[in-house]
């Protein structure tokens, strides 16, 4: 898994690179063919903006997540993605499971 993190009004400190890549593991632990993850960290005025592109095999996901403290917006984000994965995964896994039901009742 590639990951890309920018700040945008904000110096990437290892503590928040640290964090985040200890939170994006929780993304591969659900779903093994992440491919690609650019993350923006950013500051506006009182809220801090934590936003990140996942690059998964078939799609790419997308979310963005606002709180005064980056920790949170960063734990936000993950809670985000990780449902989005989640139901990316369950889909891909309903259509191989009605493709095999469908070759079964064939014969």
């Amino acid at each position: 898994m590639n990951l890309q993190v920018t700040g945008h009004h904000l110096d990437v400190t290892p503590a928040i690179r640290d964090y985040l890549t200890s939170k994006m593991d929780r993304l591969k632990r659900h779903f093994d063919h992440v491919i690609d993850v650019s993350v923006i960290l950013s500051v506006e005025r009182a809220q801090r903006k934590a936003e990140a592109s996942v690059h998964v095999r078939g799609r790419d996901l997308f979310a963005e997540s606002q709180d005064p403290d980056m920790y949170a917006a960063i734990d936000s984000l993950i809670d985000k993605l990780d449902r989005q994965i989640v139901k990316h995964k369950e889909k891909r896994s309903v259509g191989r499971a009605e493709g095999s039901l469908k070759h079964q009742a064939a014969e």
